[in-house]
């Protein structure tokens, strides 16, 4: 549930932090007070249109932040609208698009209202109610639909068209003959053949090389020599005994390193032929890897795919033939399942359409009437199409329920479908939905909260003391002027502070001894006396 709402910056909103109770919390305040701008914050944190006018004309941007707690897993969403530039999104305190705070924030929020994001509007949802309220399986249909996508893209990779097939197949004899051709001996033939390169391309070089460091170390007066000098002037004088005897080791270990010199020197091997057989080698494998890939490793994948493609080509009327069969045993388990549903559909629309049309009159919604729509089994099958319009009164034609025009009659709408499913986000909250109505409807609204706020946190706008006095906790909007300038909070009020505004919502304006007598009343008749704020 929604435990903690954060709003700086937002209209007469300078800054407002509240932490928002469980069950039934009703939000009311003066006209004008801001109670719109708290349904317009909960909406952003829901991916709702980021409109720059919404910033408060003190501040530079406005900032929405909810804090939610499911399970113990708590979730951070906040919003980011500057005065000038594109809003910014964050799940969790990580940086996220509009997209994914939608998505995420709909599994936490469905807010009711004329001009708020209503899940149970789209078509999807409402087949969803259908669907959970006639306990349907959809199983068996997904499962045939997936496999019948799954078959009809083997199919079209196959190719259909003969003449294109013929040409994908000539161009595939011809890319797999071409490294065939080349016979490469493995992924790294080419860093071999480098350096076979680099030692044949330089033998001229490297065997000077070579030559010139055997004659400074064996030539007369060479290194060698040198040591052999050195070593002779020191023998016989003891001082000079250790390294007169190290002269000698390093002496003959720089023998045994002329020895490897020369024959190193003595293996390199001028030859032009071997040379210009490497190049071409190198260069064959160059334009394999220019046409096939970064390097022979993904030359030889390559290929490896192509062979594969080129053999489901050529069997291409056999698989076909196989797959054509699988396809028509797939259409006719999809067929089949469709019915199935489709039938489990057209029973269920209708039935949880009288069911939510019964809650109807208790919820000052006259001769109104909902009803589960789905187009003939001949054009819909499946029952996709199934959905709720709204018929406002017997003599008025019905439409689909998000063409609905009050804002009442669809948040009461909202309402009577919570009634009776029992499913949805966390935290419901309902805009506009005491519109229009008093008395005994309007008691019958609250009781009607009341009963899903046993299932759901809902946090309701109201107008109607009746509503406000039936809520777990009460929230008060209320606006002064700091600074010459409009400033709304946010605030719990429990106690005499909560007899006061609901005498206040009585009287309309200044609330009059009367209406705080009758306003305490109206708390003490309270569904659940025992409830927190009851004052």
């Amino acid at each position: 549930m929604l435990t903690e709402l954060y709003v700086s910056g937002l209209g007469v909103i300078t800054e407002s932090r509240v932490v928002v109770p469980p069950g039934l919390v009703a939000l009311t305040g003066e006209t004008g007070a801001g109670k719109t701008l708290m349904v317009e914050a909960i909406d952003l944190l829901l991916g709702g249109r980021a409109d720059s006018a919404l910033v408060g004309p003190e501040a530079d941007e406005a900032v929405v932040e909810g804090r939610f707690v499911i399970d113990d897993d708590e979730v951070v969403l906040t919003r980011v609208l500057p005065r000038h530039g594109r809003s910014r999104a964050y799940v969790n305190g990580r940086l996220a698009t509009a997209t994914a705070l939608t998505e995420r924030g709909r599994s936490l929020v469905d807010l009711h209202g004329q001009h708020a994001y209503q899940s149970l509007l789209a078509r999807e949802h409402q087949r969803h109610a259908i669907d959970r309220f006639g306990g349907i399986d959809l199983t068996a249909l997904h499962q045939a639909r997936s496999e019948l996508v799954a078959i009809e893209a083997e199919l079209a990779s196959l190719g259909g068209d003969e003449r294109a097939r013929r040409r994908e197949i000539d161009l595939l004899r011809f890319q797999i003959a071409e490294i065939d051709a080349a016979a490469i001996t493995g992924p790294v033939e080419d860093t071999v053949l480098e350096g076979h390169h680099d030692l044949l391309s330089s033998a001229v070089e490297h065997r000077r090389a070579g030559w010139t460091a055997m004659t400074a170390l064996r030539d007369d007066q060479g290194a060698l020599d040198a040591l052999a000098a050195a070593r002779a002037a020191l023998m016989g004088r003891g001082p000079f005994d250790d390294i007169a005897r190290r002269l000698e080791t390093f002496r003959a270990e720089l023998d045994d390193l002329a020895d490897d010199l020369r024959r190193v020197t003595e293996s390199i091997d001028e030859d032009p032929h071997r040379l210009a057989q490497v190049t071409e080698r190198l260069n064959l494998l160059g334009d394999l890897r220019r046409k096939y890939g970064e390097n022979l490793g993904e030359v030889l994948a390559f290929v490896a795919e192509q062979r594969d493609r080129l053999d489901r080509l050529e069997s291409y009327e056999q698989r076909s033939r196989e797959l054509e069969q699988r396809r028509g045993d797939a259409l006719a388990a999809v067929a089949d399942a469709e019915l199935e549903v489709g039938r489990r559909r057209r029973h269920a629309a209708p039935e949880l359409a009288r069911a939510v049309t019964a809650t109807f009159g208790a919820l000052a919604l006259g001769h109104a009437e909902l009803l589960g729509m789905c187009a003939p089994e001949s054009q819909d099958p499946g029952g996709d199409s199934a959905s709720f319009w709204f018929r406002p009164a017997p003599a008025m034609s019905a439409q689909p329920l998000s063409r609905i025009a009050s804002g009442g009659e669809l948040a009461r709408t909202m309402l009577a479908l919570r009634l009776v499913l029992t499913e949805g986000p966390p935290t419901l909250v309902f805009d506009e939905v005491d519109a229009g109505i008093g008395g005994t409807a309007a008691r019958a609204v609250a009781e009607a909260l009341h009963e899903v706020a046993q299932r759901h946190q809902v946090l309701v706008v109201t107008h109607l003391a009746q509503v406000a006095a039936c809520a777990d906790a009460h929230l008060v909007v209320e606006k002064s002027l700091v600074g010459g300038r409009a400033d709304a909070t946010v605030s719990v009020v429990n106690g005499s502070a909560r007899v006061l505004e609901v005498a206040r919502m009585l009287a309309g304006g200044d609330p009059t001894p009367r209406a705080l007598e009758h306003a305490r009343e109206v708390l003490g008749a309270r569904i659940d006396d025992s409830s927190p704020g009851s004052g």
